[in-house]
């Protein structure tokens, strides 16, 4: 198993940079850089980039509505020179709530979507011929009875560092996780309980992988939580610091009725607790519904105990297939905490 880290993206970057930088010389593997609607991904992978030397550097995530395919596929193979083939290209399609509040773009057509951007990627990236696309959302040229007429296919100019990217999807619901499994490198699954992932996504996993060409490898899979190793209640008391983030997602991210974090939370068996933290979240009665979250729910979605419960934490993880631990280190020494990690892999 390999450890990646996401960048907390609501905070200072700088600083959380710094980090980076420290945790790459323990054998930080991945740091993922989220894009919500705050600083834009890119922009803070560039400066990783110029700050490290052997980390890969993920989007995690590039909503697929607020760029054009053929730009995503340009500002991945960019930041691939800059990093000297460190890139890493996490996607997926956000929710209504962000694309049509934030970007004032339809949120229509998500799987097909995602899908004509990954070809188109890859199609950029491996520069054998003139882009054109005839896909589900995209046209490339765009149709002249939708346009000027004066549109023709084109190559990026620069030579690619690599021909082919890892793309990573994150993905949650039944068709979107077969199409992942199906024809991306990786997923990046949130919130993710390895006992249960079987029971919730078995059935579509399996399902995509039969249909995966198989020159693209085994699927990657990047999931995990907080990390806390230590003795007695003070270090269990930490795992609680992701009540108000289950809270967020589960209770806030959508409505009722669209809120995919909230139908996972109920495929998980904790259907009861779902509504009632959604319901709380909605009434704006925030501190409430991480209240409400179950102590289950928070032990198993985090790696936070004494080494021993930690390393089964790792075993119940790699058992599910995840192949890279994605953790946050709690605590006053980060650095001592992947170190241990390490050691446990």
């Amino acid at each position: 198993m390999r450890i990646s880290m996401p960048l907390q993206y609501a905070g200072e970057a700088k600083p959380a940079v710094d980090r980076v930088v420290e945790l790459e010389k323990v054998g930080l593997d991945t740091v993922w850089v989220a894009e919500a609607y705050g600083y834009d991904s890119p922009t803070l992978m560039g400066y990783i980039a110029a700050r490290t030397e052997r980390v890969n550097i993920g989007s995690a995530i590039l909503p697929v509505y607020t760029r054009t395919p053929t730009l995503i596929a340009q500002t991945a193979a960019g930041l691939d020179y800059l990093s000297d083939g460190r890139a890493v290209l996490g996607l997926g399609a956000s929710g209504p709530q962000v694309i049509e509040g934030w970007h004032g773009v339809p949120y229509t057509k998500p799987l097909g979507r995602t899908r004509d951007v990954i070809e188109i990627c890859r199609k950029v990236w491996a520069r054998e011929e003139r882009v054109t696309h005839d896909g589900r959302v995209y046209t490339l040229p765009l149709p002249p009875e939708e346009g000027t007429g004066l549109g023709k296919p084109l190559k990026i100019i620069n030579h690619p560092v690599r021909s082919s990217m890892p793309v990573f999807v994150a993905s949650l619901g039944e068709k979107n996780v077969a199409m992942t499994a199906e024809i991306a490198d990786g997923w990046l699954p949130h919130l993710f309980i390895p006992e249960k992932a079987d029971t919730v996504w078995g059935e579509s996993l399996a399902r995509g992988k039969a249909k995966r060409d198989p020159s693209l490898g085994e699927l990657q899979i990047s999931a995990g939580g907080l990390l806390a190793i230590g003795e007695g209640e003070e270090t269990r008391k930490l795992a609680d610091f992701t009540r108000p983030m289950i809270a967020l997602y589960v209770g806030g991210m959508g409505s009722k009725g669209k809120n995919f974090y909230n139908d996972v939370a109920k495929r998980y068996g904790f259907e009861e607790a779902a509504e009632r933290i959604q319901d709380l979240y909605l009434e704006g009665k925030k501190e409430e519904a991480a209240a409400a979250v179950p102590d289950e729910f928070v032990e198993l979605t985090n790696l936070v105990g004494p080494e021993s419960y930690v390393r089964e934490r790792v075993a119940a993880f790699r058992e599910a297939g995840v192949t890279d631990l994605n953790v946050t280190p709690v605590g006053d020494d980060p650095v001592t905490l992947i170190e241990k990690l390490r050691s446990m892999l």
